[in-house]
C-alpha cells in the first residue's frame, strides 16, 4: 500500500479472487463461459461483416443492430479475458490503475447498450407508425447523431466513477470477491464512507436504465396501439413480428442487468455471492452470445442474407417496414 501526502492510501494492486466458493471447479465454470466468449466473438463479428457487405441491410434497424453487435463485443472483451486468465493461470492480480480503467469501460459499454436498445425501439416505432416517412426521418446523418450522443452520454457518465474511486483510501483489503473490477465491488473494500459513489451509482442508473426503460416502454405501447389499429390480421401479425428480435434483445439484456443492480445493493447477505457474480459475468455474456443468434434466426432478411453470402450472391433487397 501507498500513503500519498493527503493522507489516502491507495492500493498498487487488486486481488480478483474470482468465485469464492468454487475455486476448485473453476476450469469446469470457465468451458462455458470461453464456449459463450467465441460464439459472441464469431457472430457480432459475422453480422457486423454481414451489414456492412450486404446493401440490402443498409438501413435504420440494421445500422443500429450493428452498434448494439460492436458495443457487445467491447463489453465481453473488457472483462473475459480477465477473467480466463483467473480460472485457467491463477492470475488474479490486477493494477490499480488498470482496474479503475476497466471498470469505467464495463459500466461505459453497458451504459451505451442500454441506449442503443432504446435508439432501436425508437426505429421500431418510426417504422410501424410512420412507415411512409420512415427513410426521410431516420437518415444516415440522423443515425450517426443519435449513435455518437448515444455513446458519449454512456461514457461521460462514467467518469465519476473510477476518479471518485480512486480518491478512497483502502486501508483494510486490496481482495475483490469477482472476476473483474465493478464499481460497488471495488468501493465496498473502502474503509471510508462511499455514500457519495452509492448516490452517483444510483442517479446514474436512473439517468440511464429508468429513462432508457421508459422510452422503450412508450415506443412499444405506441406501437401496440397502432398494430391493433390495422384491419387486418396478417398485417398485424406482419407489423408486430418486425419487433420479436428487438423484445428478445431487451429480456436478455434487462433481466440479468436488473437483478446485478439490485442485489449489490440491495440483496445484503440473502444472495450467495457465488451466485451474484455467476450472474454478473452472464449479465455481460448474455447478450452478445444471444443477440446474433435471436436476429439471425427472428429476421427474414439476416438469414436471406446469409444464405446469399454462402452461395456468393449480391443479396436481394427486402422491405421489412
Amino acid at each position: 500500500m501507498l500513503v500519498s501526502n493527503n493522507s489516502y492510501v491507495t492500493p498498487q494492486f487488486f486481488i480478483l479472487n474470482g468465485i469464492p466458493g468454487l475455486e476448485r471447479v473453476h476450469v469446469w465454470i470457465s468451458l462455458p463461459f470461453c464456449t459463450m466468449y467465441i460464439i459472441s466473438l464469431v457472430g457480432n463479428l459475422g453480422l457486423v461483416y454481414l451489414i456492412h457487405r450486404e446493401e440490402s441491410l443498409h438501413r435504420p434497424m440494421y445500422f443500429f443492430l450493428a452498434m448494439l453487435s460492436l458495443i457487445d463485443l467491447f463489453t465481453c472483451t473488457t472483462t473475459l479475458p480477465n477473467a480466463l486468465c483467473i480460472f485457467w493461470f491463477n492470475l488474479k492480480e490486477i493494477n490499480f490503475n488498470v482496474c479503475l480503467v476497466q471498470m469505467f469501460f464495463v459500466h461505459g459499454f453497458t451504459g451505451v447498450e442500454s441506449g442503443v436498445l432504446m435508439l432501436m425501439a425508437l426505429d421500431r416505432y418510426v417504422a410501424i407508425c410512420y412507415p411512409l416517412r420512415y427513410a426521410a426521418i431516420l437518415t444516415n446523418p440522423i443515425i450517426a447523431k443519435a449513435g455518437l450522443a448515444t455513446f458519449l452520454r454512456g461514457m461521460l457518465l462514467m467518469i465519476p466513477f473510477p476518479i471518485l474511486a480512486k480518491h478512497l483510501p483502502f486501508c483494510q483489503s486490496n481482495i475483490i470477491s469477482h472476476t473483474y473490477c465493478d464499481h460497488m465491488s471495488v468501493v465496498k473494500l473502502s474503509c471510508a464512507s462511499i455514500k457519495v459513489n452509492v448516490i452517483y451509482g444510483l442517479m446514474v442508473a436512473l439517468l440511464l436504465g429508468v429513462f432508457d426503460i421508459c422510452c422503450i416502454s412508450i415506443s412499444y405501447t405506441m406501437i401496440l396501439q397502432a398494430v391493433v389499429s390495422l384491419s387486418s390480421a396478417d398485417a398485424r401479425q406482419k407489423a408486430f413480428s418486425t419487433c420479436t428480435a428487438h423484445r428478445s434483445a431487451i429480456i436478455i439484456t434487462i433481466v440479468p442487468a436488473l437483478f446485478t443492480f439490485f442485489t449489490h445493493r440491495f440483496g445484503g447477505h440473502t444472495i450467495p455471492p457465488s451466485l451474484h457474480i455467476i450472474v454478473a459475468n452472464l449479465y455481460l455474456l448474455l447478450p452478445p452470445t444471444l443477440n446474433p443468434i435471436v436476429y439471425g434466426i427472428k429476421t427474414k432478411q439476416i438469414r436471406d442474407s446469409v444464405i446469399n453470402l454462402l452461395h456468393g450472391g449480391k443479396g436481394a433487397s427486402v422491405q421489412d417496414n
